[in-house]
């Protein structure tokens, strides 16, 4: 099943999308609930696709959104001397996780914000993304799918310079609002064969990424058994699962996002998302006051 957030007549809607009739059936509930509270909704209307703006699937958060790092052996290789005098030996024995807070997310169609004046360093990480499910603490390895309610497409978007300007810890660097494009909805597990997801990134139509979840140096089980150690995963919790080669950042030379740039994320079986990168003003000018 693949479930979706979209907006009718100024009300947020959950729908079960038919991604071959390309049709979205509307529930009376919304994907939120659903995943949290095991809501399931009454169908109503059917609306074609192409008649709805599809929404980042999830729109409240409890947490920030969890990410893993380096989890694809070519993207720890491609980034040997760049990382900014953060380099470690060898790859790490277990995963490396941040955060990125709730306020980066944006829909699979809105534009991702873009301000010169706070970095000059934007670039794009194409990632499959997990949804939870279950609330679990330590969860053992061969348990920890079932906690998983689906799979998604994210994007990264991550200031560079910001990224390796604040004591080393990446933050800051993940955290720009309106930054991270989410969706285009939620598969559920029962949908998804995750031996075979082949994750890409275009920019202006140019391949710039394109990888296969198989070459990830920790599993999808293994990063929630290792995340939920000590620590409780919550329903709703988003995490992110590492990009693979091709970033910017580690190219000769270096490629990073300007404002009107197109950028294009898909993920076998989980959809795309096309969002534009456009001029904001996120420094003073756009400071509250």
């Amino acid at each position: 099943m693949k479930l979706a957030s979209v907006t009718v007549d100024g009300v947020r809607r959950a729908g079960v999308v038919d991604a071959v009739e390309q049709s979205v059936a509307l529930l009376d509930t919304t994907v939120d609930d659903i995943v949290r509270g095991g809501a399931t909704g009454t169908p109503g209307e059917v609306l074609p696709l192409s008649e709805v703006r599809l929404e980042s699937p999830l729109h409240r958060f409890r947490r920030d959104v969890l990410c893993t790092g380096w989890n694809y052996l070519d993207h720890f290789e491609e980034l040997k001397g760049k990382r900014g005098g953060q380099e470690p030996e060898s790859l790490p024995e277990h995963p490396t996780f941040f955060t990125k807070g709730p306020d980066t997310v944006i829909g699979p169609f809105d534009d991702i914000a873009y301000d010169a004046a706070l970095s000059q360093k934007w670039d794009y990480e194409a990632e499959i993304a997990m949804v939870i499910g279950r609330d679990g603490r330590s969860i053992p390895e061969e348990k920890a799918l079932d906690h998983v309610f689906g799979f998604l497409v994210a994007n990264d978007v991550s200031q560079r310079d910001l990224q390796r300007a604040h004591g080393g810890q990446w933050l800051k660097g993940k955290s720009i609002d309106a930054t991270m494009p989410l969706g285009p909805w939620i598969t559920t597990t029962d949908s998804v064969d995750l031996g075979a997801l082949r994750v890409q990134c275009e920019v202006n139509g140019v391949l710039m990424q394109d990888a296969s979840s198989t070459q990830m140096a920790f599993s999808f089980a293994r990063i929630i058994a290792e995340l939920s150690w000590g620590m409780t995963l919550r329903a709703g919790d988003v995490i992110l699962t590492g990009t693979p080669s091709g970033v910017g950042n580690a190219r000769e030379p270096q490629v990073f996002l300007r404002d009107g740039d197109v950028v294009v994320t898909r993920v076998s079986g989980l959809g795309e998302l096309r969002n534009t990168v456009t001029s904001t003003d996120l420094g003073q000018g756009g400071r509250e006051r």
